[in-house]
């Protein structure tokens, strides 16, 4: 079975994070704030797969046609992402992927319609060319479709990464990514030839419970976050802000649980640790707590499992 008939294949992960630097051996791109998926090309249609191999058509109707594009079969690396304000917005995005209703997806698709970035390529015209440098893909690329309002490729530069870095420092984006010019693809591993520039800090953390907070007539809840670390979770803090009625609506469905920690928090609901959530902050305190945690938003193409403990 080819690359393109299997359609159960994971991407290339990001094994590394740094300081913005110079170097002729590298590429840099602007990091984008999507959903990571892979997009199938041909003549048959268009389907979307993201880093758990759920299809994502549905959720993305006004992206279902963009095969007319492709000149041939192909398979694309990118992102799924929803520009509002001129930059993107990760909410939208993920609001999207988890919203069921036909008919509210539609709307949401009038109102900020998707589109997807393409950054790597697979597989073209019946050759898988994961095993070619990646200037030789971003070559393919070029070649392999038709650019549109919804289907875009990602632009680069070479050697000037720090330049680069600053510009999405000033435009508050997310950051950039340097790639080794000559790396391969090594589909569904995680490689240090893909490095991460973060403007601010993100991770991806567990979600152990919440505990409800009263403010006047307002009714919040902070999340009680966690990281494996072998078979144990590890507590990590909380996240106080930025949590929407959507997504707490799927968090309290979830089972409730023994606490998983040494010591449960009074008044806290600990629940089965199977959510995952991106959570943004300006850096670690050297007890290792979050400073200024925001909640970014659930990650369902993520399993509990794969957040762990950083060494």
């Amino acid at each position: 079975m080819s690359l393109f008939q299997n359609k159960n294949i994971s991407p290339m992960l990001l094994a590394k994070e740094s300081e913005p630097f110079d170097d002729p051996n590298f590429i840099y791109e602007l990091k984008l704030d999507g959903e990571r998926c892979l997009a199938y090309l041909s003549a048959d249609g268009t389907e979307f797969r993201n880093k758990r191999h759920k299809k994502m058509n549905a959720h993305v109707p006004e992206l279902c046609e963009i095969h007319r594009q492709a000149k041939v079969d192909c398979i694309l690396d990118g992102e799924l992402m929803v520009v509002k304000d001129g930059v993107p917005n990760f909410y939208e995005i993920q609001r999207r992927s988890i919203t069921t209703n036909a008919f509210k997806i539609q709307l949401l698709a009038k109102q900020h319609p998707a589109t997807f970035t393409a950054y790597d390529i697979l597989y073209y015209d019946g050759e898988q060319v994961t095993n070619k440098p990646l200037v030789e893909r971003k070559l393919l690329l070029q070649s392999a479709f038709d650019e549109s309002q919804r289907l875009a490729r990602s632009r680069f530069v070479e050697e000037k990464g720090v330049a680069l870095y600053r510009l999405a420092e000033q435009q508050n984006l997310e950051g950039i990514v340097a790639k080794r010019k000559d790396s391969l693809y090594k589909i569904g591993a995680r490689s240090k030839d893909w490095i991460k520039i973060k403007h601010m800090q993100d991770e991806d953390f567990v979600i152990c419970g919440y505990i409800i907070k009263a403010e006047k007539e307002l009714r919040t809840a902070s999340l009680i976050l966690g990281l494996y670390e072998g078979e144990s979770l590890v507590y990590q803090g909380h996240v106080p802000i930025g949590l929407t009625r959507e997504d707490f609506k799927i968090i309290a469905k979830q089972n409730a649980v023994h606490c998983p920690f040494e010591r449960a928090e009074e008044d806290a609901l600990y629940i089965d640790p199977t959510l995952v959530c991106t959570v943004e902050y300006m850096m670690r305190s050297s007890g290792g707590g979050l400073r200024q945690p925001v909640f970014r938003g659930l990650r369902l193409d993520k399993t509990a499992r794969e957040c762990v403990v950083r060494l």
